[in-house]
């Protein structure tokens, strides 16, 4: 077998790097939180949304698993999202007193990160027709609605807790990036809600209701295709 040239080894792992990234955003979540920097938090979770909806495309471009052989980034792109989309979007809304006082609180946040190790470490996670089975732990989607939206406590704590049991309900949701079905229609909705969600946060505290709206309708968008294409599978599994 040629060995790869040095140039395709060091592009694929400024992939890796690329990835790692989201790590380095995650400290900066946690250190803002504590701050009470809400609206900065959000928009580290808007950067870290952008890495992860890129790296993976880049690794397939680059041929990282062929090229760095000896390398998991899958493992590595695990790792950066649990604590990004899970951990920072839990502490944030623990910190800044969007869950209850005390000792319920305290359960309310850490509820959803033991569900999300176990997401995170399930070798279906991804499905191999490229969907999620089980809510895919998008806390840091939950977190910015609940800040923006500006939930009751209690209202959010019912929510986690539900999302939190969805977790483990074989529903299978889309991978907007690679899910086949109406492939350019997920994409293009995932980017005009990208675009909303950083127009929102610009304007927080007062973002405009009609915005909210208007990216809430990607969110029904997203849970009415994946309940739809689930009940398709299921039906075309019985059928076979």
């Amino acid at each position: 077998m040629t060995p790869e040239p040095w140039t395709a080894k060091a592009a694929a792992a400024l992939v890796h790097v690329f990835t790692a990234l989201g790590a380095a955003l995650a400290m900066l979540m946690v250190h803002f939180a504590y701050l009470g920097e809400v609206r900065t938090v959000l928009w580290l979770f808007l950067a870290a949304m952008f890495i992860d909806g890129t790296d993976g495309f880049l690794a397939r471009r680059m041929r990282v698993k062929e090229v760095l052989p000896g390398f998991d980034g899958a493992l590595l792109d695990n790792i950066v999202d649990f604590i990004t989309y899970a951990f920072a979007p839990m502490l944030l809304l623990w910190a800044n007193g969007y869950l209850p006082a005390g000792v319920w609180g305290a359960v309310v946040a850490i509820v959803p990160v033991l569900a999300s190790t176990y997401q995170f470490s399930r070798s279906d996670a991804k499905t191999d027709d490229h969907f999620f089975l089980g809510f895919p732990s998008y806390w840091n989607v939950v977190a910015f609605y609940v800040i923006v939206v500006e939930l009751p406590v209690a209202v959010t704590s019912v929510l986690l807790l539900v999302l939190t049991v969805l977790v483990f309900v074989p529903v299978k949701y889309l991978y907007p990036s690679r899910t086949v079905t109406w492939w350019r229609a997920n994409v293009a909705l995932a980017g005009l809600w990208l675009v909303l969600y950083a127009v929102i946060t610009w304007q927080y505290p007062s973002p405009s209701p009609v915005l909210i709206w208007l990216s809430l309708g990607y969110v029904a968008y997203y849970v009415a295709v994946s309940l739809w294409l689930t009940a398709r599978t299921s039906r075309r599994a019985v059928e076979v």
